[in-house]
């Protein structure tokens, strides 16, 4: 399974829930004849190797649910089954050990909507194989690779990868609940707490219905402020 993740935030959300999903079910099958603790789980991320290693260094600042874990035993930024590939030399060897090899293995890789990064190799290697799971854990604007992926994948189509045509048979996935992004709703929260309000909002990031819906609300709240969508 490749996980498309961002470095900062959401590879370690899923670090957290992987660990979580070893520690209860241990020695029942992953997959055939694979116990869940010995499926290996790959960071392959120079830069997300780095926040992951900032956030063990952070322990004292960690929640209630966190420090009871680890006072129970367990890591879980740093669990057993847990690889860091560091170097370019070793992320190609893993892309081609994973393409060779059919043993289980679930690797995180950025870029989080696959229009750069080590996950663009994985792709490559990995989608043409229906044996294969892209699961994807964050919103993927239009006109990625990620979105495309999502959009296609399941109607049997292709993604374009530098310029190349990759057919997808890998099953596609996506869960919701790992944005750190506000919704629509937070964002008319945050802006209502703002005294006095602002003369001016500029709607930079998101899709255009969704900015056009935003704005329409945020006039209706500040009829004295300007709303403008950026271009």
């Amino acid at each position: 399974m490749l996980i498309p993740a961002f470095s900062l935030g959401r590879t370690q959300d899923i670090l957290y829930e992987l660990e979580s999903l070893i520690a209860e079910f241990g020695t029942e099958a992953a997959a055939p004849e694979l116990p869940w603790n010995q499926l290996e789980v790959v960071v392959d991320s120079p830069l997300a190797a780095n926040f992951t290693a900032l956030y063990r260094k952070l322990k004292p600042f960690w929640n209630a649910e966190a420090q009871a874990l680890l006072a129970s035993g367990r890591h879980p930024l740093s669990f057993e089954q847990l690889t860091v590939v560091d170097s370019h030399r070793d992320h190609l060897n893993a892309v081609g050990y994973l393409a060779r090899s059919h043993r289980p293995c679930v690797v995180l890789a950025g870029s989080g909507m696959c229009a750069g990064g080590r996950v663009v190799n994985y792709l490559k290697a990995l989608l043409n194989e229906a044996r294969n799971d892209i699961l994807f854990v964050g919103y993927q604007a239009e006109g990625t690779p990620g979105r495309a992926i999502l959009d296609y994948g399941s109607k049997g189509g292709w993604v374009a990868l530098d310029g190349e045509r990759y057919h997808i048979k890998a099953r596609v996935h996506q869960v919701s609940g790992y944005s750190a992004h506000a919704g629509q709703q937070d964002l008319l929260d945050f802006v209502a707490g703002i005294v006095p309000p602002p003369g001016e909002i500029r709607l930079i990031h998101g899709e255009e219905k969704a900015k056009a819906a935003l704005k329409q609300k945020l006039e209706a709240m500040l009829p004295a402020t300007r709303v403008v969508i950026a271009r």
